[in-house]
């Protein structure tokens, strides 16, 4: 188990490097105000207008960095800090979750496959670990029948949730590119407006890239404490 809390502990760590960069890079391009005077929401619902999207309304939600598009209600959701404010930030992330509502009319394919994986990694992501480790503790890693195959479905259903980190990458990378090439287009932003909304971004994706290869370490780990015991 020591060897689990280290790469746990050096995952975390990590990730709360990144994430502590995404907030500073945040703040930072937050002081770099559009010369277009839009806010984060008048961003938003002029994409998705340019896009020829009607049926998806712009909403605040409560929070920092909580900017979400949720397809079931077709509502993108912008956070306190991205729907009233006037600057960089807000405009890269506005026009990003618009990058996900065009994904969803155009029906793109990882979008799709995503939104199948939710239900069942819904369900599966909380209990895998414990399904393996009570696979474990059955005997799996001595070849005992019950346990071995306890474990195994503890590893298959955390396959599942590494495999939905996975296909989450190309569905924000896509969208952010959608969102880049639409600012740039449409005239929306400066060349440093700009390069301030394409650093945040970056710093955003790296977010999901950290999760996905957080999540495949976990199951390389645990497949190993499963499988490399047996004969």
């Amino acid at each position: 188990m020591m060897g689990y809390y280290i790469l746990i502990g050096a995952i975390a760590l990590v990730s709360w490097l990144v994430s502590a960069k995404l907030k500073s890079k945040f703040k930072h391009y937050s002081k770099v105000h559009l010369q277009n005077g839009m806010s984060g929401a008048e961003i938003a619902e002029k994409m998705l207008a340019d896009h020829g999207i009607r049926d998806v309304k712009v909403i605040s939600t409560a929070g920092m960095l909580t900017d979400h598009y949720n397809p079931k209600n077709k509502t993108v959701n912008l956070s306190e800090g991205v729907y009233s404010q006037r600057n960089a930030a807000a405009a890269a992330v506005a026009a990003h979750e618009c990058g996900h509502a065009v994904q969803h009319a155009q029906a793109y394919e990882w979008l799709t496959l995503r939104s199948q994986l939710v239900p069942v990694v819904s369900v599966t992501s909380g209990m895998s670990m414990w399904v393996v480790f009570g696979g474990l503790m059955l005997g799996a890693a001595a070849g005992v029948g019950l346990g071995y195959w306890v474990a195994v479905a503890g590893l298959v259903m955390m396959a599942m949730a590494t495999l939905f980190s996975f296909v989450t990458l190309p569905v924000e990378y896509d969208a952010s590119k959608r969102a880049l090439v639409w600012l740039r287009q449409k005239n929306m932003v400066t060349q440093q407006e700009y390069k301030g909304s394409e650093d945040a971004l970056k710093w955003a994706a790296r977010t999901y890239l950290v999760a996905a290869l957080g999540s495949l370490a976990t199951l390389v780990y645990w497949g190993l404490q499963v499988f490399g015991g047996r004969d």
